[in-house]
């Protein structure tokens, strides 16, 4: 093969030969870190600490929002810090310190204060796990092919939504739901830890090695396309920048508010429990499913209409678990239709932010749109199981969500035209 074909290759998916390190570790990373791991065993061990505390669902939901208001302030800072020394050092750092917090829910006596402390601790210390870090080290290995690799590692949150969920409820089951908490935490410290000790970089600059001139020439390019781009101040003056976070906070409250609650959601419907562990580590699999469809498309066609299509599909799915007569087919159906979308969302901020925006800034411009993502999702568990508390149901909040996700989805479709394009073969 020519030298001259050879860059075509890899600008391609011959890009994953050189950066399938990097999203390996970070598949793990963000599958073990700070954005899955509470989020989707909330539902699991609420009713236990509801029963050994008295616990209304609202408040131990609020748990999240509490992290979350320590993210809204944590993350931007952890993105100015990530785009001055680079981001393996926090990503690192932060996998340790986040499985140790989260082990500290075991300690729990039944005082809320010393549980939302809890949550502030772990949001601190574990921001550095959440996908600002990985994800910028994804998009300056990868051009071509940046919305597959970033549905890739973005998937990790599926993996262990699918795993995950029957993991910790085999676990409650055997040592409790405080032996659970430990070994949960024990997870990023054993699992994702060595693993990015070993391969994770910062993308193009700390690819192992480049095995041939075209190899060379595409880390090249990588380097310069990680220089380019708007700065904090720029993007924060570009009204495209509003229009993503609104339309994340929209969406992310949507979409945020069913999953930490589905167990209960099911309950309600008279689901026994052996249905309800069949049914929710669905949402994993979906989730899977929807990061790697939409990287898919993504690198194909024009992203906010993507986002359109599958964005408006789970109003739907909220519609089916609002409804009195929910069956198993349709309670599947409304699972793998909101976990596939909930699935597509970080893939769609980490993608719109790069071809918007650029790397120049990535870190910091993506931390404060993830903010508004993630703290509406936050938002969101308290709310819906605060409405579950006050009405014994959940149709009317799920109502109001699937208003709100058409709603969002629409506002994606003014974006316009991308600012910085995938480099040419």
């Amino acid at each position: 093969m020519s030298h001259a074909a050879e860059p075509a290759r890899l600008g391609g998916y011959g890009e994953f030969r050189d950066g399938w390190p990097v999203v390996l570790s970070a598949m793990l990373g963000i599958a073990l870190g700070a954005t899955p791991i509470p989020f989707y065993t909330m539902g699991l061990f609420a009713p236990h600490l509801a029963k050994a505390f008295h616990w209304g669902f609202g408040e131990i939901q609020f748990g999240l929002l509490v992290s979350s208001v320590v993210v809204l302030v944590s993350v931007p800072l952890v993105g100015l810090l990530a785009d001055r020394i680079g981001v393996r050092v926090i990503a690192l750092t932060s996998l340790v310190l986040f499985g140790l917090s989260f082990m500290s829910f075991a300690l729990s006596t039944g005082s809320l204060t010393q549980y939302y402390v809890t949550w502030c601790i772990m949001g601190l210390l574990g921001v550095g796990t959440l996908p600002i870090t990985w994800t910028r080290a994804i998009n300056a290995q990868f051009d071509r092919r940046k919305g597959l690799a970033l549905g890739l590692c973005l998937a990790g949150t599926g993996v262990f939504g699918m795993l995950g969920k029957p993991l910790v409820s085999h676990w409650i089951d055997i040592w409790g739901w405080r032996g659970a908490y430990v070994a949960t935490g024990l997870l990023p410290i054993l699992i994702a830890f060595p693993v990015a000790l070993a391969f994770f970089r910062e993308g193009a600059k700390g690819a192992p090695k480049l095995r041939d001139r075209a190899s060379r020439q595409a880390a090249e390019a990588l380097r310069e396309s990680s220089e380019t781009g708007l700065g904090l101040s720029e993007a924060l003056r570009d009204w495209r920048f509003w229009l993503l976070a609104a339309a994340l906070t929209s969406t992310g409250f949507a979409l945020g508010g069913p999953t930490p609650n589905m167990e209960n959601i099911l309950g309600q419907h008279g689901f026994t429990p052996l249905q309800v562990v069949s049914l929710t580590p669905f949402i994993g699999a979906s989730v899977i499913v929807g990061r790697l469809l939409s990287g898919w498309l993504m690198d194909r066609i024009w992203a906010p209409a993507v986002a359109f299509v599958l964005l408006c599909v789970p109003a739907g799915a909220c519609l089916l678990l609002a409804s009195s007569s929910l069956t198993y087919a349709g309670a599947f159906a409304a699972i793998g239709l909101i976990g596939m979308s909930a699935g597509m969302e970080s893939d769609l901020v980490a993608f719109l932010v790069a071809r918007y925006f650029g790397l120049r800034k990535y870190a910091s411009i993506y931390g404060l749109i993830y903010v508004c993502y993630g703290l509406s999702g936050s938002v969101a568990a308290g709310v819906f199981g605060r409405a579950f508390d006050k009405t014994h149901s959940y149709s009317g909040i799920l109502t109001i969500g699937a208003a709100i996700l058409v709603v969002g989805a629409t506002s994606f479709l003014t974006l316009g035209r991308y600012r910085y394009r995938a480099k040419e073969d």
